[in-house]
């Protein structure tokens, strides 16, 4: 198995909150990642729209799966949201990472979302830090 996928369905595997989301990982390889989910009339507000978290945590998952991927475990330390168009219950979502500057010790993200029109609904930027623990030992 590829260990870009490897770790990636380990931690959507531990991961119950991006399981509740409905989260269906596309593609995913060390830097890059694809997300799919429906949205659900329980991820609206009190104005019939998508919950703001919503858009944020199915970016933010992109984040840490493409981040990831590359073999350390990577943590978010800063990330910002702009939503762009309202979401509404049974819109199929898309997240797409793109790498915008990658170091030794961060790197920095942005994740467009899209809905089924290919209307783009939020702009996600992350940065990451990557830890000194790899996900797996390279004796393994």
């Amino acid at each position: 198995m590829d260990l870009s996928k490897k770790i990636v369905d380990t931690m959507i595997n531990g991961d119950a909150f991006s399981q509740w989301l409905g989260i269906k990982v596309l593609e995913v390889s060390a830097g890059f990642c694809k997300l799919k989910m429906i949205v659900r009339d329980e991820m609206t507000n009190g104005f019939k729209i998508s919950h703001g978290g919503i858009t944020y945590s199915l970016a933010d998952s992109c984040l840490a799966f493409a981040a990831n991927a590359y073999g350390r475990k990577a943590v978010s330390i800063e990330t910002k949201i702009y939503h762009l168009y309202k979401v509404k219950s049974n819109d199929i979502l898309t997240a797409v990472s793109h790498e915008d500057v990658v170091g030794n010790k961060t790197a920095e993200y942005t994740i467009n979302i899209t809905n089924q029109e290919d209307t783009k609904v939020a702009l996600f930027k992350g940065k990451v830090l990557f830890t000194k623990e790899d996900w797996f030992s390279k004796n393994k």
